[in-house]
């Protein structure tokens, strides 16, 4: 039986560009993807505000394209996602991504623009978990991701309601519409869902995660950041998942998209069946983390988790009601949480981090 390759290596701000060249190298990104066909670079902007260890960094942007090009793959575009929350547009300026867009010659798209591309109907050949009974009128996916290669930059972090956040949710953006939060209940089966799909439909698949300020606690925005200098490559999506999990400290087999994605041979999640290059010592390392909720993520899991509240879900969050929500979490996101206490934890990663000060290094 064939291993999955994960690469991870340590790394330092002054070394981190060709650092992560070398870990596409070693994690087999050239032979991952197919040459003829466009790239899609899906980086993560869970936050369109600036907070260490919750977005895509310019540093592994950066270096993404420069491994991607040096492998031949120059075909090359990033699409962006919307959420209720969220705003792309601001995110892709407020976190860096613009000009490094502009300077490697990268074309921005996004998802829920018409003149960019549809959404299609879509009957994956792979027995779905969930999504079938989520949107039993169809399953929707935007026709441009068909035939493309696809580049997942997702940081390693928790999240309160998937206990850890990673590649295959990274996907979650890309491959849902604004209806994404019709599947919270059933999170961890859509995301197999989605995995699967997206191996139906990609020409191939990569996943580049940054661990450079890795995110603890009340994920996936309110995080406790900490300095990890790690990161990460493989063309498994749950293999990286349960590197990243087990080095936050958590049994891949008690995290049901891991466990189940490994199930139905998707990709491998158990470590004994996932070979590890690079820093060996750095894959070892346990960081203890502990998931947290905050008062919005918290709020949240009363309706989609196990609790009687759940039933009341098609009342708050198929009708027009499901506004208040999304005002509620912005409100205490980005109007109260982020001015005051966000921005002070932003000023001290810039000030005392050394990836806090590369970050201000790159221009807006």
């Amino acid at each position: 039986m064939s291993k999955a390759r994960v690469a991870i290596l340590k790394t330092s701000p002054e070394t981190v560009i060709d650092d992560y060249q070398r870990l596409c190298e070693l994690a087999g990104l050239k032979g991952s993807l197919q040459a003829q066909a466009k790239t899609i670079l899906k980086d993560n902007i869970t936050w369109h505000n600036v907070f260490p260890g919750v977005n895509t960094t310019p540093w592994q942007l950066e270096a993404t394209i420069l491994s991607l090009k040096q492998a031949g793959l120059t075909d090359l575009v990033a699409v962006h996602n919307h959420t209720v929350v969220t705003l792309p547009e601001r995110g892709e300026e407020e976190l860096k991504f613009k000009p490094i867009y502009e300077r490697h010659g990268v074309p921005v798209l996004y998802n829920f623009r018409p003149q960019d591309m549809k959404w299609i109907d879509y009957k994956p050949a792979f027995k779905t978990l969930a999504l079938h009974k989520i949107f039993p009128d169809g399953i929707m996916i935007p026709d441009f991701f068909i035939g493309k290669n696809i580049v997942q930059l997702p940081t390693v972090k928790t999240h309160s309601y998937t206990t850890y956040t990673g590649a295959m949710k990274n996907a979650f953006g890309g491959l849902l519409n604004l209806r994404r939060h019709y599947t919270h209940t059933w999170i961890h089966e859509t995301l197999v869902d989605l995995l699967a799909i997206g191996r139906e439909i990609h020409s191939g698949m990569f996943a580049i995660m940054d661990g450079t300020t890795a995110g603890a606690g009340p994920g996936p925005r309110t995080v406790i950041p900490h300095d990890k200098h790690v990161i990460l490559a493989s063309a498994d999506q749950v293999a990286i998942d349960s590197v990243a999990a087990r080095l936050m400290g958590f049994d891949w087999r008690h995290i049901p998209c891991i466990a189940l994605a490994h199930a139905h041979g998707l990709g491998k999640g158990d470590p004994a069946e996932i070979e590890i290059v690079g820093d060996q010592a750095a894959a070892n390392e346990n960081w203890h983390f502990r998931v947290g909720v905050n008062l919005a993520t918290g709020a949240g899991r009363l309706f989609w988790h196990d609790t009687p509240l759940k039933y009341l879900q098609k009342i708050f969050f198929h009708t027009p009601l499901v506004n208040i929500f999304i005002f509620a979490s912005e409100f205490y996101h980005d109007r109260f949480w982020y001015r005051y206490k966000g921005r002070g934890v932003v000023q001290k990663w810039q000030a005392e981090s050394p990836w806090g000060r590369l970050f201000q290094g790159y221009p807006k």
